[in-house]
């Protein structure tokens, strides 16, 4: 198999292709990035001299690009996203930009070339649940609430939309908050864990009680696996593991592991129109691809901490530059 992934420098991307190597050796991997601020050549830098790995600098939303790296490859795996919530309230184009246009141009090149596409979206497109609302499943109605959310739903229309009047096969996944290795520290878990380590203060939103529930990034990385090699032509496939907690919750078991202080954790000015509640209902991935989580989210979070804490080089560069201009533009004038 020859695998084009595209966004394969980002957190997801980027252990999906570490997982599929592992666990495909007979496979190659094209990995079509942009290197956006999010997207880091570092979070793959021992493949750089494997020969199953090939990685191509270009744009999603280029057709030129796009068609040369699709060339020859049996499927694509879609991890180009613009993803966080807070940017896509500061400006939206760039999520439509590469969420939506980027999508189409994809879109355009598996009609051209043939083979199977896996569009990797987010439990987000649903919207919001009440406290006693039953999980999302693959039929709840898409009601997404931010602007990164209605360009990942309007991604997710269009995907559908090609397969049924362009007959492409193709299949998408659903997934709930991610967390784990490589993890860029502008999304709560990392933040949390870094800013602890450092000894910074801890910004949590609001009263700290949205709920969300998580999942370790590599199984989520073996669902979309899963999804590639034994999903139904045209279906979309949620992928949760059950563990929702209280966003507050989460940042005082993180201040724990790291052995901070709890006074760092500050409540701040939550942002417009945040989710109140996430909750996945994984029952059709578990029983149509026979898949399921391998760790509890208190042992992958315990693992998380221990990895971010070894690898403080890697995201002490993550953390300099634009990323520090961001931050204090957001969260500035949130206390």
């Amino acid at each position: 198999m020859k695998l084009l992934v595209t966004g394969g420098l980002g957190f997801i991307g980027s252990n999906f292709i570490r997982l599929v190597l592992r666990e495909r050796p007979e496979w190659s991997v094209t990995n079509l990035d942009l290197v956006t601020y999010a997207g880091n050549p570092a979070n793959l830098r021992d493949l750089d001299s494997d020969p199953r790995y090939c990685f191509v600098k270009g744009d999603i939303a280029d057709g030129v690009a796009v068609s040369k790296a699709i060339e020859g490859c049996d499927a694509v795996v879609n991890f180009a996203a613009e993803s966080h919530v807070d940017r896509s309230i500061m400006s939206a184009a760039p999520f439509v930009r590469t969420n939506v246009t980027g999508t189409l141009v994809l879109l355009e090149a598996v009609r051209e070339h043939g083979g199977r596409l896996v569009h990797v979206s987010t439990d987000e497109v649903y919207g919001t649940l009440g406290p006693g609302d039953p999980p999302f499943t693959e039929r709840t109605p898409l009601d997404p609430t931010s602007p990164y959310a209605a360009s990942k739903a309007a991604a997710d229309l269009l995907v559908l939309a090609f397969a049924k009047t362009h007959g492409i096969d193709a299949v998408i996944t659903r997934c709930c908050n991610n967390y784990g290795p490589y993890q860029f520290p502008e999304k709560l878990i990392p933040l949390m864990i870094t800013n602890a380590i450092e000894g910074k203060r801890l910004p949590v939103y609001g009263d700290g009680r949205q709920v969300r529930d998580w999942i370790h990034v590599e199984d989520h990385a073996s669902g979309v696996l899963a999804a590639l090699e034994r999903g139904r032509p045209g279906a979309v496939y949620n992928f949760g593991s059950r563990a929702e907690r209280y966003n507050l919750d989460v940042v005082h078991r993180i201040v724990e592991l790291v052995g901070a202080d709890p006074g760092l954790v500050e409540h701040v000015k939550d942002r417009p129109a945040h989710d109140r509640r996430y909750a996945i209902d994984p029952s059709l991935a578990e029983r149509e691809l026979g898949w399921r989580p391998a760790r509890s989210f208190d042992e992958g979070l315990e693992q998380t901490v221990r990895w971010f804490q070894d690898n403080r080089e890697w995201w002490s560069a993550v953390k300099d530059g634009s990323y520090q201009r961001f931050y204090q533009e957001w969260y500035g004038g949130r206390s």
